[in-house]
C-alpha cells in the first residue's frame, strides 16, 4: 500500500473504534457506569493498535500537524456517520456548517505556507 495511503487508512479503522468506545455505550444507559468503562477501554486498545502504527508509519511522509489534523478530519466523518446510522441523532445545518470550518482549517494545514 502506498506509504501516503497507509496512515489514512489505519487512522479511519481506529477512528471507527474509538468512536465505538467514546460513544457506543449511549445505547446502553442501564448498564452500569464501571462495566461501560471496562467495555470501552478494551475497545480503545484496539484503536490503540491501529493508531499508533498510523502516526508511526504516517510520520514517514506526513509531519505531526498534518497527521493530527488528518485524525480530526477522519474523527469528524466517522462521527458524522455513527451519530446518524448507529445512535439515530440527525445532523442539522449547524453541525455541517461547523465541520466545514474545521475542513477549511484542515486545507490550510495542508496547503503549505502562506505568502
Amino acid at each position: 500500500m502506498s506509504p501516503k495511503l497507509l496512515p489514512i487508512v489505519l487512522l479511519s479503522i481506529s477512528n471507527v473504534f474509538m468512536t465505538f468506545a467514546w460513544y457506543g455505550h449511549l445505547k446502553f444507559e442501564n448498564k452500569p457506569l464501571w462495566m461501560v468503562i471496562l467495555v470501552s477501554w478494551m475497545i480503545a486498545l484496539a484503536e490503540y493498535c491501529f493508531a499508533v502504527p498510523a502516526n508511526r508509519f504516517g510520520h514517514e511522509v506526513y509531519n505531526a500537524a498534518e497527521l493530527k489534523t488528518m485524525q480530526e478530519v477522519i474523527t469528524l466523518t466517522v462521527f458524522a456517520f455513527f451519530s446518524v446510522f448507529y445512535l439515530g441523532e440527525r445532523l442539522t445545518l449547524n453541525h455541517l456548517v461547523g465541520f466545514g470550518f474545521i475542513g477549511l482549517g484542515a486545507f490550510f494545514v495542508f496547503k503549505g505556507p502562506l505568502h
